[in-house]
C-alpha cells in the first residue's frame, strides 16, 4: 500500500469558530477567528511551528534547545524536522489575514524513520522489543499548544486530524513521550509513574527501557498527583505506558514512553475523532491560565 503523506493528502479539515484571536502575552483583539487544522506544505509554515515550539519549550519551560546550524533565532529545530510531517492548528482571522499557529504536532512515519535512521524516541529508550512493530508505528512529537489556547479545542482538533491521518494511511500504532515537569526535583513524576505502572502498564512484550532513567527509587512516590491533561487524554483514548520514565536534562522533564493502538480507541473517542466534519464547535475566547502539574507539551 502506498503511504499517503500529509504533503499530498489534504482532507477537508474541521473548523472551530471563536470570537477573538488569542495572542499572548498581549490581550487578544476582539475579532472573529476560525480555528483550522492543516498540514504544513511550505517552509514558512514549518518555521511558524518551530517558533511556537521555541516559545513553549525554551521561554515557558526553560528547555535548553540545540537548534541546527542556520536555524533562525527564536526557533526550535533538529535533524528530524525535515523528515517529519507537521500538523498545525491556525487561528485564522475572518478577514483573511495571516493566521497564527496556535498548536502543532510533528509526525514521523515508518518510511521517514528509515530515512533518518530511527525514531527520536530511540535516543531516550531501548525499543528493541518494538522492532517488529516499526512498520506500523508512527512517532508523535514536539506537541505544544499556545498558552492562550489550552482550553481544549486546539488539542482535540490535532487529535482528530492525527486519527484521520492514521486511518487513511493504514497505520495503527502511535508512539511518543509525555513529558512531566521536573521543577520539584522529580517527585511528581516518580509518583505519577508509581500510579500508572499499576493501572496502565503495557504487556511485557511491549516494554521499553530508559537510557537515562529517572532515579525513581531515590524520589518520593507517594504523592497524590493529578494526571497531566495530555497524559489523561492519551489514557482515555486507550494508550499504555511502555515503561519507567527517562530523564531529559535538556528539557528538564521526565519522559513517559506511551503507545496507542488506534484500533483500541473507545467508541466515544472514535466517534469524536473520526466522524468530525465541517464546522462542529463554537468556542469562547481563550485566556492564558496557570498550567497544572505536568508539562504543557510533549517535546519528544
Amino acid at each position: 500500500m502506498e503511504l499517503i503523506t500529509a504533503g499530498r493528502w489534504a482532507p477537508d479539515a474541521p473548523q472551530i469558530v471563536t470570537d477573538r484571536l488569542g495572542e499572548p502575552p498581549r490581550a487578544a483583539p476582539a475579532r472573529p477567528v476560525v480555528l483550522q487544522a492543516s498540514w504544513a506544505r511550505h517552509a514558512d509554515e514549518v518555521r511558524a511551528a518551530q517558533a511556537l515550539r521555541h516559545r513553549v519549550f525554551a521561554l515557558e519551560m526553560g528547555a535548553r534547545l540545540r537548534p541546527l546550524p542556520g536555524t533562525p533565532a527564536g526557533h526550535d529545530s533538529d535533524l528530524y524536522d525535515r523528515h517529519c510531517e507537521h500538523l498545525l492548528v491556525k487561528a485564522q482571522p475572518a478577514d483573511g489575514s495571516m493566521g497564527a499557529v496556535v498548536g502543532t504536532y510533528r509526525v514521523l512515519t515508518p518510511a521517514a524513520a528509515k530515512l533518518v535512521g530511527g525514531l527520536y524516541t530511540d535516543q531516550e529508550f531501548d525499543l528493541v522489543r518494538l522492532s517488529r512493530l516499526r512498520p506500523r508505528m508512527v512517532e508523535l512529537g514536539r506537541a505544544c499548544v499556545d498558552p492562550a489556547w489550552r482550553q481544549g479545542s486546539v488539542i482535540l482538533m490535532l487529535w482528530a486530524e492525527l486519527a484521520r491521518f492514521m486511518e487513511h494511511n493504514g497505520l495503527d500504532l502511535m508512539i511518543g513521550c509525555a513529558s512531566v515537569t521536573m521543577a520539584d526535583g522529580g517527585h511528581v513524576a516518580a509518583s505519577l509513574w508509581e500510579r500508572l505502572r499499576k493501572s496502565h502498564l503495557a504487556p511485557i512484550e511491549h516494554r521499553v527501557t530508559p537510557r537515562l532513567p529517572l532515579p525513581v527509587d531515590d524520589l518520593r512516590r507517594d504523592l497524590a498527583v493529578d494526571l497531566p491533561p495530555l497524559v489523561k487524554g492519551y489514557l482515555q483514548c486507550g494508550a499504555r505506558v511502555l515503561g519507567a520514565p527517562a530523564w531529559d536534562p535538556d528539557f528538564g522533564t521526565a519522559d513517559l514512553p506511551m503507545m496507542l493502538n488506534v484500533r483500541d480507541l473507545p467508541a466515544a473517542c472514535r466517534r469524536r475523532f473520526l466522524e468530525r466534519t465541517g464546522v462542529d464547535e463554537v468556542a469562547t475566547a481563550p485566556r492564558p491560565a496557570p498550567q497544572p502539574a505536568g508539562s504543557p507539551a510533549m517535546p519528544a
